[in-house]
Parts: C-alpha cells; sequence; structure tokens
C-alpha cells in the first residue's frame, strides 16, 4: 500500500474531509504546491483555486476561496475561509463573487489596493475557467 498521510479540510461550517491521502495539490500563495508524505514543515496562505485529494478510495476535488494550510511530516490541515466539493459548487456563487471583486477593483483608491483587488479578481476568474473542466 502506497503511504499515505492525514489530510483534513475544514471551513467555518463544517469538517468537509477527514481522510488519508496520498497526494494533495492546493492553491498556495506562491502557486499551487503538491503535498506528499513526509512533506517539511510549512504553512501556507491558500489563495481561491481547486484542492485535489488523492487516496486509496479515489480522487476528490474541491473549490476553496482562500484560508490557510498547516503541513508536516505526518499530514496536513487546511482551514479554509470557504470550500465547497467540486460535485456541489453553485456558479452563481462563484459569479457573485467575481461581481464584488469587480466592484472593489473599481473603487480601489491607490496602487496597492488596485493590485490586490486584480490579483483577487484573476484567482477567482481562474477558478471559473478550471471549472468548466470538471
Amino acid at each position: 500500500m502506497a503511504k499515505s498521510f492525514l489530510f483534513e479540510l475544514v471551513s467555518p461550517e463544517q469538517l468537509l474531509l477527514s481522510e488519508k491521502a496520498t497526494e494533495v495539490v492546493l492553491p498556495g500563495s506562491e502557486g499551487y504546491m503538491t503535498i506528499l508524505p513526509d512533506h517539511s514543515p510549512v504553512m501556507t496562505a491558500v489563495t481561491p483555486g481547486i484542492i485535489t485529494v488523492k487516496s486509496a478510495t479515489g480522487q476528490m476535488s474541491f473549490v476553496v476561496y482562500g484560508g490557510f494550510a498547516d503541513i508536516n511530516r505526518h499530514g496536513c490541515s487546511l482551514l479554509a475561509e470557504s470550500a465547497v466539493s467540486v460535485e456541489k459548487f453553485d456558479e452563481s456563487d462563484l459569479e457573485r463573487r467575481i461581481s464584488e471583486a469587480r466592484e472593489v477593483f473599481e473603487g480601489a483608491e491607490n496602487d496597492e489596493a488596485r493590485n490586490k483587488a486584480e490579483d483577487f479578481l484573476h484567482q477567482l476568474t481562474s477558478i471559473q475557467n478550471v471549472i468548466s473542466t470538471f
């Protein structure tokens, strides 16, 4: 049997997943990263994107809208601001979030705020592009 580690995905509403995984791909603050068993300890911000979890029972995917991941040799805990399985994904919720992000971008009062809003808007529209492949 392949080596595994405990992966937990938690949103403010519920524990979405607690499973022995062989691989997790998540959108870290510096780009997508792959977590494997015995991963070096690291904490990272999680940006909006798609999380893919591979386990003995198959592959699962989730849409996440930000959070933090705590990774160590024995597991990975992802505390999401908001997350939902791809099967339960609501496109109207994403469209609402994109609309709100556009308003923030258009109303930005300085370059720093505009750049931050533009990055967030890009992350949300990337989800829209990726989710169409599921």
